[in-house]
């Protein structure tokens, strides 16, 4: 008797999403990323985290959740004091 896997040929975004799991892995992957872009700017910018925080008028402690790639609790507001204590603007959207 040959055991079939229901998931061969399936995407991976189908797979998690049965799995129950889309919805945590995009925002960690998300998260990953806007950590990573942030940590990059400060870093050809010359700033260390205390400036940073400075910046963005918070605490460094705010700041280390905000580059915590695992922390996918973040606001509009901590993420546009981010850009704009880094030059950028920040932009968002829903994609299709």
């Amino acid at each position: 008797m040959t055991v079939r896997n229901r998931h061969i040929g399936s995407s991976l975004d189908n797979f998690l999403a049965e799995e129950g799991l889309l919805e945590e892995v995009s925002a960690v992957a998300i998260k990953r990323v806007v950590a990573w872009q942030i940590s990059e700017a400060m870093k050809s910018r010359g700033l260390s985290k205390k400036a940073m925080a400075e910046r963005m008028g918070t605490s460094r402690s705010h700041l280390d959740r905000l580059l915590d790639v695992n922390d996918t609790g973040l606001t509009l507001e901590t993420l546009t004091k981010a850009a704009n204590a880094l030059g950028r603007q920040l932009r968002i959207e829903l994609a299709a």
